[in-house]
């Protein structure tokens, strides 16, 4: 540790965490069992032998990800965002009495038999959420009981590792029918623009420009951005089960939110200059910008209900 100009202490991270990992118990027997059990999903992971041929859950995950028909390509992220958050909590983590827990074993077995039956019947989501309980089981055998109770957060983001794909289809179709009845309601009442809706489509009554929400633009990928983001604040700050709750649960009206002004940015280009000026919008605009319109609400939306609640438990502890 250094100090600055204005004499404040300096961490040296790098030294830090080098500290810290001298200081982790049992890691060697941590991190062998862990090769061990991603060994376990890289050869025998996956039994689904379609068009992408492999027995690796990992390939497999991949190649969903990857996909540019869905909106799970932030799949790549989460594992990095989890250690990271391992990283951020290191010294909250050692200062605990750590130590070996024998049912995390309990843990383990019982994710090993999920992945057996997810292989048995080419579920492959099934051996998604054992590799991750596996893991979980692993560091409660490694480190304790109290290991998995602090670090329960961090873990939970792996949910966002999921792969949805076809599977959304039962969020962004009701989105979709929402953005496209708000932005009709807002466009003809508050905007003065006319606009026809049939089904997801918006129409000019003329026939001079026509949009349809179509999957992309359902606000999925916003909603799924923002909520992750809700639910990082929410932990980050928060120690209040119903605070957490509250912010994760804004999400979606924020993303509706958001994705709703963008439909109306687009509304209002055609309306002023047709079809070519709405596609111009529906494509970003200038240098892409109009494409971060759907998540400027929720990100103020967020921080501003944050604030108040940070504002309010003020208030109440000086009370």
């Amino acid at each position: 540790m250094t100090k600055n100009p204005n004499n404040k202490p300096r961490i040296n991270y790098w030294q830090d965490t080098v500290d810290c990992w001298h200081r982790l118990p049992n890691k060697a027997f941590f991190f062998v069992l862990l090769a061990a059990w991603l060994a376990l999903f890289q050869f025998l992971g996956n039994a689904i032998l379609g068009y992408n041929h492999t027995s690796s859950l990992f390939s497999w995950l991949k190649d969903q990800y990857d996909n540019k028909a869905a909106d799970d390509g932030h799949g790549n992220f989460i594992p990095f965002l989890v250690v990271g958050l391992f990283w951020w909590k290191r010294r909250e983590l050692l200062a605990l009495p750590l130590k070996l827990w024998w049912p995390g074993l309990l843990i383990l077995l019982a994710a090993l038999a999920l992945h057996v039956a997810g292989y048995a019947i080419q579920q492959p989501y099934l051996s998604i959420a054992a590799l991750f309980a596996g893991i979980y089981g692993l560091m409660g055998l490694a480190w304790g009981r109290v290991w998995l109770r602090h670090s329960l957060f961090p873990f939970f983001l792996f949910m966002f590792s999921v792969p949805l794909g076809q599977r959304a289809e039962f969020i962004t179709f009701p989105l979709r029918q929402l953005v496209s009845r708000l932005s009709e309601l807002v466009a003809h009442w508050i905007l003065g623009i006319d606009v026809i809706r049939v089904g997801t489509q918006l129409f000019d009554p003329s026939g001079s420009y026509g949009f349809d929400v179509e999957a992309p633009c359902s606000g999925m990928r916003s909603l799924i951005a923002v909520f992750l983001l809700a639910t990082i604040y929410g932990f980050f700050v928060f120690r209040s089960p119903w605070k957490r709750l509250l912010l994760m649960a804004l999400a979606l009206p924020f993303s509706v939110l958001g994705n709703l002004a963008r439909m109306l940015l687009i509304i209002v280009a055609a309306a002023l200059g047709g079809q070519s000026w709405g596609n111009y919008v529906h494509e970003g605009g200038p240098l892409g910008i109009i494409s971060l319109v759907p998540y400027l609400p929720a990100m103020v939306g967020l921080l501003l209900v944050g604030r108040w609640l940070e504002n309010r438990e003020l208030k109440k502890t000086s009370a």
